[in-house]
C-alpha cells in the first residue's frame, strides 16, 4: 500500500487477518461468541481470544471498527495550505458563529416574551380573583 494508515492491510492477507476482518465486520458480538466457543471447545483458545480482545482494546470499545481519535476531527481547524480556501473557510466559520449567536439571542427573546406573557396572565387572573372576592364581601 502506498498510503500509511494505522492498520495497513497487506496485499495477500493470511487466514488470521481474514478471520479478524470477518469478526470485525460482524461486530463485538461475534468476537464474544468466538471467545465463548473457544472456552467451550478448548479453553486455551478462549483464553487467547480474551487476551487478544483486551490487548487490541476490542473488549471495551463501543464497536470493533477502527475509529479515529478525537484529534483527527480537529483537522478542520488546521490550515490547508491554500490561502483562498483558508480565507473562505474562516469567513464561513465566522458567519456560522454569528448566525448561531443571533439564533441564541432570538431564542432568549422568545423565552423572555413567553415568560412575560405567562406572568401577565397570572397577574390578571390574580387581580380578577381579588376583585371577585372584594365584590362578594369575603376578604381572604
Amino acid at each position: 500500500m502506498t498510503a500509511l494508515s494505522e492498520h495497513a492491510v497487506p496485499e495477500n492477507p493470511g487466514w488470521l487477518h481474514r478471520c479478524e476482518a470477518w469478526l470485525d465486520s460482524k461486530g463485538k458480538g461475534a468476537w464474544i461468541a468466538a471467545m465463548v466457543l473457544g472456552f467451550i471447545f478448548f479453553w486455551p483458545i478462549g483464553l487467547a481470544f480474551l487476551a487478544y480482545m483486551i490487548w487490541s482494546k476490542r473488549m471495551f470499545s463501543k464497536s470493533c471498527s477502527h475509529r479515529k481519535s478525537w484529534q483527527s476531527h480537529m483537522s478542520a481547524m488546521k490550515p490547508s495550505g491554500n490561502s483562498a480556501f483558508d480565507a473562505y473557510k474562516s469567513d464561513t466559520l465566522a458567519r456560522l458563529e454569528r448566525e448561531q449567536q443571533e439564533f441564541e439571542s432570538f431564542l432568549r427573546r422568545l423565552r423572555e416574551a413567553k415568560d412575560k406573557a405567562e406572568f401577565d396572565q397570572f397577574m390578571d387572573e390574580r387581580a380578577r380573583d381579588n376583585q371577585n372576592e372584594a365584590e362578594s364581601g369575603n376578604p381572604a
